[in-house]
C-alpha cells in the first residue's frame, strides 16, 4: 500500500500539516500549485471582488494547476489537504480531483481553518471523482498538530 499526501496551501499552514502527515504515513508529498499564484489581495475574503471570492461564488470555477503528478496508479490511499474557504474546499481542489481517475482509491480529507469545520466539504467534492472512489472521511486539523497526534488521527482510518 502506497500513500500520497496531496495538498493545496495558500498561506503555508496546510503545507506544514501536510509535510508532517507525509512523514507519519510514509507517503509521497504533492503540492497542488495554482497556474496563477494567489496574492494576498486575491485571498482577501472580505473583498467580494477578490479572486478567491469570485471563484468560491462560482462552484464550477476550476483554477488551473501548474505541473502535474503524472500517474496516481501506484497509490492506494490519498490524504487530501486544503484550507477551508467559505465552508468548503477551494475549487482548485476540484480541479485536482477531476484531473485523475480515483476509481477504487481511498481518499481521506484533512483541512485547516481558523474556526470552520468540514461541514459539507466531502459531499461537495464527491462529484469531482468516480462513483467508485472510497471516501473514508476526514477532519479539520489544528495547524499546531504534532506528529504523534497525526499518527493517532491517521490510524482512525
Amino acid at each position: 500500500m502506497k500513500n500520497l499526501v496531496a495538498y493545496f496551501s495558500a498561506s503555508g499552514i496546510t503545507k506544514e500539516v501536510a509535510k508532517k502527515l507525509a512523514n507519519v504515513v510514509e507517503g509521497d508529498l504533492y503540492e497542488i500549485v495554482p497556474e496563477i499564484p494567489y496574492t494576498k489581495e486575491d485571498l482577501n475574503w472580505m473583498d467580494k471582488n477578490s479572486r478567491s471570492s469570485i471563484e468560491m461564488r462560482d462552484h464550477s470555477s476550476r483554477p488551473g494547476i501548474d505541473g502535474g503528478l503524472g500517474s496516481i496508479n501506484e497509490y492506494d490511499t490519498i490524504y487530501l489537504g486544503f484550507p477551508i474557504w467559505w465552508y468548503i474546499a477551494p475549487t482548485i481542489v476540484n480541479t485536482f480531483l477531476e484531473s485523475y481517475d480515483f476509481s477504487g482509491k481511498k481518499i481521506i480529507v484533512f483541512a485547516t481553518s481558523g474556526s470552520s469545520g468540514l461541514g459539507n466539504t466531502i459531499e461537495e467534492l464527491k462529484p469531482s471523482c468516480s462513483i467508485s472512489t472510497n471516501w473514508l472521511g476526514g477532519d479539520r486539523l489544528k495547524s499546531t498538530i504534532s506528529e504523534e497526534e497525526l499518527k493517532e488521527w491517521a490510524n482512525k482510518f
